[in-house]
């Protein structure tokens, strides 16, 4: 074997040898910690029960105001009797009331509704409504 060959040999054997290795010279950079994503916010469920009551019955009084009605998501009109807590708002609802600013008919004047379909209607008209 002639000189040549032999250097090429070893050269070829230390450069396959090396092969796969990381550089030893340059220390690898630690990773970037990764932050975590914030966790989502839990999903609200749609209140479709409360939607589709709203849409059949009071929407023909509080989506026009009519007789003082509040329309859903009027924040002025709605806050103050908000404030006045859900289960008033829902008595309202359920047995009628007449206030300074109008009539509220006992279950929007529909007597097929029931206590769970009136407390749904409310409670979706606050929603839009805060």
């Amino acid at each position: 074997m002639n000189k040549s060959t032999l250097l090429l040999a070893t050269l070829s054997l230390a450069l396959l040898s090396a092969c796969g290795q990381k550089d030893a010279a340059a220390p690898a950079a630690a990773p970037a910690p990764v932050a975590a994503p914030a966790p989502a916010p839990a999903p609200v469920a749609e209140n479709t029960a409360g939607k589709s009551v709203f849409g059949k019955v009071c929407a023909m009084c509080h989506a026009i105001g009519a007789a003082g009605a509040p329309k859903p998501g009027d924040k002025a009109d709605w806050g103050p009797r908000i404030a006045q807590g859900m289960d008033l708002l829902n008595k309202h609802a359920m047995e009628g009331f007449t206030g300074a600013k109008g009539v509220m008919p006992a279950r929007g004047a529909s007597t097929t509704l029931t206590d769970d379909e009136v407390k749904a209607a409310v409670a979706y008209m606050v929603d839009q409504s805060r």
